[in-house]
């Protein structure tokens, strides 16, 4: 039982009619009512009331409302107050953006499909594959509509609008809590929140009734010489599908590999590098391997003396830049490999060929110099007895620091 009839008495229907006999009544009166049909002031007047029975018995919320408790229980509590203008319900249901012929009246807002969610990928692509630009093969499982049945979950006909919940997929229960009313939103059970019911004998046997199955999709992925860590690859509506819905778009996510041997700044390059005392005093070649099928020779000039730490930059040696492929530079940092030890007697030629020495500080008379050895501190044994190694790492210095406190051994059984 419904506790006031106006809206159905309103459409010419029914309070049990259902959702297609609702919108075909609805569809009749509008057309007759419009007022680019009817330009007299009492239709529009009943285009106005007709609009608003029409949206409010279409919805499975507010129909339940008002079934149990009339337009007082609706927010609004009538025609002056509904939510949408009735041109937009009537361009919602019709199509269109104009007047009712196609011209231009009051349009309503253009509702396109909902769009699904996008799937984001990521993958990891190594420096040398971003230096030369690489087209990889993707596989994904994705939702697609059943071919069989085309999305409809059976035969024509088998799918039937839930009465319980109207197609809304939720019922709204209302507790009396007092002088209040709560209103809980709950997934209908007659539908399983679908919104849909079909019988098992006329379910889909592909799909069995989902309307979707699983599909293997595989996408070529260009990946551009110069792309960045963090720039995207859109494939435009290869998301999931679902029905009626417009599918999302699968994204692809760069992600730089982590190299050995060059660091990527922007568009240039940074690599370390080592070379032996000689070469970096007395001139000489060392070779980097680049990332592509190239090395890079590069020349010490003989007078020329390379410091511990200096960076040099080779011109147009870099990443090439996205799109327009123009080169960034190489920068070079230098390190210097010394030798372990030299032969005392080859050392004086040195004498003549290094810079002098520095020469020594002098104290006076009251300041005694001892002169002392130099071990490696890797061979000396801490004065503790702690082991070897580590006997000058902060940490064991800050520990000798702290001696002054009392030491406390554990008594081994």
């Amino acid at each position: 039982m419904v506790r006031e009839t106006k809206l159905y008495d309103l459409l010419g229907v029914q309070p049990g009619a259902s959702d297609s006999e609702l919108k075909k009544a609805y569809r009749k009166l509008a057309l007759s009512l419009h007022p680019d049909k009817n330009p007299e002031p009492a239709a529009a007047d009943k285009f106005k009331e007709v609009s608003h029975a029409y949206e409010v018995l279409s919805d499975g919320e507010k129909r339940q409302l008002y079934d149990q408790y009339g337009e007082e229980g609706l927010s609004g509590g009538g025609p002056g107050g509904m939510g949408m203008d009735p041109q937009d319900l009537f361009s919602q249901l019709f199509g269109g953006g104009g007047g009712f012929f196609g011209g231009g009246g009051r349009g309503g807002r253009p509702q396109g499909p909902r769009k699904g969610k996008d799937l984001v990928h990521r993958i990891k692509v190594s420096l040398e594959d971003l230096y030369k630009g690489k087209t990889s093969k993707l596989a994904l499982q994705k939702h697609v509509l059943c071919g069989k049945c085309k999305g409809k979950g059976g035969k024509e006909g088998a799918v039937k609008t839930c009465q319980s919940c109207r197609g809304q997929g939720v019922k709204i229960v209302l507790r009396q809590l007092g002088p209040m009313v709560q209103q809980i939103q709950q997934p209908c059970g007659d539908c399983n929140g679908e919104g849909e019911i079909i019988n098992a004998k006329d379910r889909c046997k592909d799909c069995n009734g989902k309307k979707i199955v699983n599909e293997r999709k595989v996408l070529e992925v260009f990946i551009d010489r110069g792309m960045k860590e963090g720039q995207t690859i859109t494939f435009a509506g290869e998301a999931d599908q679902s029905p009626g819905v417009e599918p999302g778009d699968v994204v692809i996510v760069i992600e730089e590999k982590p190299h050995d041997t060059f660091k990527r700044k922007g568009d240039d390059l940074i690599a370390e590098v080592e070379i032996d005392l000689l070469t970096a005093l007395a001139g000489g070649s060392f070779v980097l391997r680049h990332l592509d099928e190239r090395a890079i020779k590069m020349t010490v000039h003989p007078g020329e003396v390379i410091k511990p730490g200096s960076l040099k930059v080779i011109p147009e040696q870099g990443m090439p830049s996205h799109r327009h492929h123009e080169m960034g530079d190489l920068i070079v940092h230098i390190n210097v490999k010394f030798p372990d030890s030299l032969d005392p007697a080859a050392l004086e030629p040195l004498e003549h060929i290094l810079p002098a020495r520095p020469v020594l500080p002098t104290f006076g008379k009251d300041v005694h110099v001892d002169e002392v050895d130099m071990v490696d501190a890797a061979d000396r044994r801490t004065k503790s007895g702690h082991g070897q190694g580590g006997a000058y790492d902060d940490d064991q210095m800050d520990t000798d620091d702290e001696g002054a406190g009392p030491q406390v051994q554990c008594n081994q059984q």
